[in-house]
């Protein structure tokens, strides 16, 4: 089993910066990629990007590229996400997700492992 915290949402201005961490514990060992999904209100959770566990591989949805950076920390067992000009249709509930699978999907149901999640809410 493992479990996921996700930390560093909050309230920024347009064009501000976030920094989003999962810190993960429990059964890292099986993890590989390890990813960021979003929930916006009235709307299906979507993908934002994902890592692999070498951190060679990177998914993005088209959306974040060049704006946001997906990291992690194997030894620590953490991944972060750097935000940069963000703007109010970033606004959403993001959640840290692992999966065991040997190859890094951009689908929900390929993550056994979800965290609760964290607001980020950006004015205009």
């Amino acid at each position: 089993q493992v479990h996921l915290v996700e930390s560093g949402g909050g309230l920024v201005q347009a064009g501000g910066s976030l920094r989003l961490s999962c810190a993960a514990s429990g059964d890292t060992f099986n993890i590989n990629g390890m990813g960021w999904f979003r929930q916006a209100p009235g709307k299906e959770r979507e993908f934002v990007e994902v890592i692999s566990r070498s951190g060679s591989t990177k998914l993005y949805e088209d959306s974040v590229k060049g704006r946001f950076t997906v990291s992690r920390d194997n030894a620590k067992n953490t991944m972060a996400l750097q935000m940069n000009s963000l703007k109010p249709e970033d606004t959403a509930v993001y959640y840290c997700a692992a999966s065991d699978r040997g190859v890094i999907s951009t689908l929900e149901n390929a993550y056994r492992y979800w965290g609760q999640g964290t607001q980020v809410t950006v004015s205009s």
